[in-house]
C-alpha cells in the first residue's frame, strides 16, 4: 500500500471540496509523499479550479486554503504567447495566474501549479514530491525505466517550471493519447521534480497510487541492498560525542546573521552515516542538487567538512571558519547543511521547526540519492535551471511563507535550559519563557513529568516549543547526558537556569545528616555540577562569536542573603550558591557568560509551600518554628505579615528578573532579590 496511515471515510455528502481536504490531509501527512508543507492537490469543479494556495500546508489545510480559479482563463493562458526571457516569462505567468482568480480580493496566491492541475484530465489531482517515486525521476535510467512502464505513465523531462512545466505537460498528455487511446495515465513522472496523480475520484487516486508504489518496490527490491555510496565507516563513540559537542556550538555561532544563534540539528541516522561514512560520500554530495525543494530548504550545496585528527576546540572552531568562509564565496549562500565525516549531518535554521525541516529534506535526498544509484545512478539538477530555482521569485516566496509563523516575544530566538522544571515554579517559568519565544528544555529527575509537562506546552502553542529530558542534578554524568542530548537536538543553549531545589526544615540540634546531605546535594553541588557540564558548550558558542553572550541564572532564594531560623540547611545551601555565582562570573566573563542569581521571596501559593502534607507551611507547624501556630492558615499569614507588600512572590515576578538579567549586558555576579521588599541589599 502506498501509505500505513488510516484512508479517510468518503461519503456522498462530502462537497467536492471537503473529498479534496480529506484527500490532501492523507498524503499530505505522510513524509514519505510531502515534507515541508511542499506538494499540491486541486479538484475540478466545472469550470472552477480548487487548488492549494501558498503558505498552506497539505497535511493540515482547510477548505479556506484552496484558491478557486477560472478554467477558461487558465487554458487561455496555455496558448498565450510569453516573453522568451526567463525571469520575464515567469513574472508575466505569475501575473496572469493571479488574473485567473476568482476572488482576487482575498489576496490568496495560487500554487504556481494551477495550470498543470488544470491540464490533468482527472477530477481530482494530487502532486507530490514521493521519495521512492523521485529515485527514478532523480535517475539517469529514469526514462528508461518509464519507458518500460510505456502504457499506464507519462515522463515529462527536466525544464522551468511553471509556464515552460504546463506547456511540455500538455505536449506529453496529447502524445500519451496518440500512442495509447487513453487520457489519462496512471501517474505523471516529472524528472528532478516529483509525481503527479490525477482521477475522477479519491478511491482511484488511492489505486494509482498503490499500483506505482508497489511497481517501483519490486523494481528497487530486485537490484538488491548493497551500501549505496560505497565502504561506510564511522568515528570512535567518545570522540564521536566530543565533535558533536563542539561542532554543534560552534555552527550556532558560525552561521548566525543576527542577534540570536542558528538552531543546529544533528543527525547520524542510518541513511546519513551511509553517506558521511562511505568512500564516494563527498563526491556525491557536493555533485548539486536534486530537486528544487533541496534548494530551497537546504540550498544547493552542503559543506563538506571534514575535521584535523585530535584538533582542540579552538583550531576546530578555526577551521570550521574557514570552511564556511569559503563555501559562502563559492557558492553565494551560508550552508544550512554541514555534513562531517564519519560524524553525521548537522542541519542549520532560525529555529528548531526549520533546522528539523532542513534536516529532513536533505535525509530524504539521501535516501533518493540511495536508491538512484541503485537503480543505475544520480541524476543532478541541470545547472542552468539551478540557478535559476535558487533566483526564481516564486521558491523565495514559498520559503517566505513558511518562515511566517517564527517566534516574536522577549525569548524568541534563545534556548533556555530549565531544570526541576515539570512542576511548580520551574513549570511555570518554562511555559513564560516559551511563550514569549524561547525554545524551552525542560529537565527534572522526575523524567515522564518533566516530558508530559513539555508536551503540554507545545499543544497549547501549536508548534514544537518545548523537549522534556531527565536529569538529576546531583550526577555529573546525568548533567552530562542532558547538556549532550540538548546539543544534538539545538546545537547548544543561550541560558541555563538552575532551578532545581529541595528544602528539608528542622533544628540544627536534630535535622538528620541524611537530610542535610540531601539538600546541600541538590542545591549547591547541583548548582555546581550544572554550570561545570554547561560552560564549555557556551564558551564554543562565544569563540566562534565573539560579541555573542550567554547566561547562567541560579534560581536561589531569600534564605541565601539572610539566615533562616531552623532552616539551617537550605539556607547554608543559598548562601553557598551566591558564593558559586560569584565566582563562577569572576571566572566566566572571559567566555562571554554572564552568571547571577535571583533570589524570590517567599513563593507561598506553590507545593513547595502549601502542600497540606509536605509543603513549607505544614513543616514549619509541625516543628514549632512559628510561635503559637496552630494551624496552617496561622504559618501562612504569619510569613505574608513579614513582606512589605504583603504578598508571597509569584512567577510573573521571577520571570520579569529572569528577562531583565538576559537582556542587561552588563550586569554578572550578582544576586538580585525579589522579596516585595522583604529583604533589601545594602
Amino acid at each position: 500500500m502506498a501509505s500505513r496511515r488510516q484512508w479517510p471515510v468518503f461519503t456522498k455528502s462530502d462537497t467536492p471540496l471537503e473529498a479534496l481536504v480529506k484527500l490532501s490531509r492523507f498524503y499530505g501527512a505522510d513524509p514519505e509523499f510531502v515534507l515541508a508543507g511542499g506538494g499540491n492537490t486541486s479538484v475540478k469543479v466545472g469550470n472552477r479550479l480548487f487548488v492549494k494556495g501558498s503558505g498552506h500546508a497539505l497535511a493540515t489545510i482547510s477548505p479556506e486554503g484552496f484558491v478557486e480559479m477560472d478554467r477558461l482563463q487558465l487554458e487561455s493562458l496555455l496558448h498565450s504567447s510569453l516573453s522568451s526571457n526567463r525571469l520575464k516569462r515567469e513574472a508575466e505567468f505569475k501575473a496572469a495566474t493571479l488574473a485567473a482568480r476568482i476572488h482576487p480580493e482575498k489576496r490568496q496566491r495560487p500554487s504556481v501549479e494551477a495550470l498543470l492541475h488544470h491540464l490533468m484530465p482527472g477530477r481530482y489531482v494530487v502532486h507530490t514530491h514521493s521519495t521512492l517515486v523521485n529515485m527514478v525521476t532523480c535517475c539517469v535510467k529514469g526514462p528508461e525505466l518509464a519507458r518500460q512502464l510505456a502504457a499506464e505513465v507519462v515522463w515529462v523531462p527536466e525544464v522551468d517550471p511553471g509556464y515552460i512545466l504546463s506547456r511540455t505537460l500538455w505536449q506529453a498528455l496529447t502524445d500519451y493519447q496518440k500512442a495509447t487511446g487513453r487520457s489519462c495515465p496512471r501517474a505523471v513522472l516529472m524528472q528532478n521534480h516529483g509525481l503527479v496523480i490525477s482521477g475522477d475520484t479519491p478511491a482511484q487516486i488511492r489505486r494509482h497510487t498503490d499500483w506505482l508504489v508497489r511497481t517501483l518496490r519490486q523494481r528497487l527490491a530486485a537490484v538488491g541492498k548493497a551500501p549505496p555510496f560505497g565502504r561506510v565507516a564511522g568515528s570512535e563513540p567518545a570522540a564521536a560525542r566530543n565533535l558533536i559537542q563542539t561542532i554543534g556550538p560552534a555552527l550556532r555561532g558560525l552561521l548566525a546573521a543576527g542577534d540570536n544563534l542558528k538552531v543546529v540539528t544533528f543527525s547520524d541516522t542510518p541513511e546519513v552515516m551511509d553517506l558521511v561514512g562511505s568512500a564516494q560520500g563527498k563526491a556525491v554530495a557536493t555533485a548539486g542538487p536534486l530537486t528544487p525543494d533541496q534548494i530551497v530548504y537546504c540550498k544547493s550545496f552542503p559543506l563538506w567538512f571534514e575535521p584535523a585528527a585530535g584538533a582542540p576546540a579552538t583550531a576546530l572552531v578555526e577551521q570550521l571558519r574557514r570552511a564556511i568562509q569559503q563555501h559562502t564565496r563559492k557558492t553565494r549562500s551560508a550552508p544550512h547543511v554541514v555534513l562531517v565525516k564519519g560524524l553525521g549531518l548537522f542541519a542549520a535554521g532560525d529555529d528548531l521547526t526549520a533546522a528539523e525541516t532542513v534536516r529532513q529534506v536533505y535525509t530524504d535526498a539521501i535516501k533518493v540519492m540511495a536508491g538512484a544509484r541503485r537503480l543505475g545512478g544520480i541524476r543532478y539538477m541541470n545547472p542552468g535551471l539551478r540557478k535559476f530555482i535558487e533566483d526564481w521569485e516564486v521558491e523565495s516566496y514559498r520559503k517566505t511563507v513558511s518562515a511566517a509563523g517564527q517566534a516574536v516575544g522577549r525569548a524568541a530566538g534563545k534556548v533556555i535550559v530549565v531544570t526541576g522544571a515539570a512542576q511548580g515554579f520551574g513549570l511555570e517559568i518554562s511555559q513564560d519563557l516559551a511563550a514569549q519565544g524561547a525554545s524551552v528544555v525542560l529537565t527534572d529527575v522526575n523524567a515522564a513529568g518533566a516530558v508530559a509537562a513539555a508536551a503540554q506546552i507545545n499543544a497549547r502553542l501549536g508548534k514544537p516549543r518545548a523537549l522534556g529530558l531527565p536529569i538529576n542534578v546531583t550526577s555529573g554524568a546525568s548533567v552530562a547526558e542532558a547538556i549532550y542530548q540538548i546539543v544534538r537536538v539545538f546545537g547548544g543553549l543561550d541560558v541555563f537556569i538552575s532551578n532545581a531545589g529541595v528544602l528539608k526544615a528542622g533544628s540544627v540540634k536534630t535535622l538528620p545528616e541524611k537530610e542535610f546531605d540531601f539538600v546541600t546535594a541538590v542545591n549547591y553541588k547541583g548548582y555546581f555540577l550544572c554550570v561545570q557540564k554547561a560552560a564549555p558548550i557556551l564558551a564554543i558558542q562565544h569563540l566562534a562569536r565573539k560579541e555573542y553572550t550567554s547566561d547562567i541564572i541560579q534560581i536561589n532564594s531569600k534564605s541565601g542573603l539572610q539566615g533562616s531560623n531552623r532552616n539551617g540547611a537550605y539556607a547554608g545551601s543559598k548562601f553557598g550558591g551566591v558564593g558559586l555565582t560569584q565566582s563562577f562570573a569572576l571566572e566566566l566573563i572571559e567566555d562571554g557568560i554572564k552568571v547571577n542569581a535571583i533570589c524570590p521571596g517567599n513563593f507561598f501559593d506553590g507545593p513547595l509551600w502549601s502542600d497540606p502534607q509536605n509543603g513549607l507551611f505544614a513543616q514549619y507547624l509541625r516543628s514549632g518554628k512559628v510561635p503559637g501556630a496552630r494551624t496552617i492558615a496561622d504559618v501562612k499569614r504569619f510569613y505574608e505579615a513579614k513582606v512589605p507588600m504583603n504578598r508571597g512572590c509569584t512567577t510573573a515576578d521571577v520571570v520579569k528578573a529572569i528577562y531583565y538579567l538576559i537582556e542587561q549586558k552588563y550586569e554578572t555576579g550578582q544576586a538580585l532579590p525579589v522579596t516585595g521588599g522583604q529583604v533589601m541589599l545594602s
